[in-house]
């Protein structure tokens, strides 16, 4: 599996480094106070947060994910890996948008992408990068 870059998202830079600081917060959680309160106020925002993991959790997968190298993309393994993707990145994206979705929704939701990530690289590498590109991105295309 490699990362590829994205293209522009339809979250803000600052809604990117929220959601991978959330997530990147649940990989690590080793229990300590600092570490409790933070995610308690995380947490504190339930659904608004799920939103932002499923929209997260969708431009991980749809944008920088992927398992076909670039010399097999005119493959039919390629078709249906993407199509695999769209429809995995749609059901996470609806799933954290149903109705009464929140705060455990999100840890769910960050739990999942978290073993993608370790399928792709270190967790904490892998949310770096994203952080970096978000950071480039133009702050009036992110709107």
């Amino acid at each position: 599996m490699e990362t590829t870059s994205p293209q522009l998202p339809q979250l803000a830079p600052e809604q990117i480094r929220k959601a991978a600081d959330y997530v990147e917060l649940v990989w690590q959680e080793q229990g300590s106070e600092e570490e409790k309160a933070a995610l308690a106020a995380f947490h504190a925002d339930g659904p608004e947060l799920a939103r932002l993991i499923g929209e997260f959790g969708a431009l991980l997968l749809a944008d920088y994910i992927t398992v076909v190298p670039d010399e097999h993309a005119d493959c039919e393994s390629a078709y249906v890996m993407d199509k695999l993707v769209t429809v995995a990145s749609r059901y996470l994206k609806r799933w954290c948008l149903a109705s009464g979705a929140g705060a455990h929704t999100a840890w769910i939701a960050a739990g999942f992408l978290i073993e993608i990530m370790q399928e792709v690289d270190q967790v904490s590498q892998f949310l770096a990068d994203v952080r970096g590109d978000a950071a480039r991105w133009p702050a009036a295309a992110a709107s």
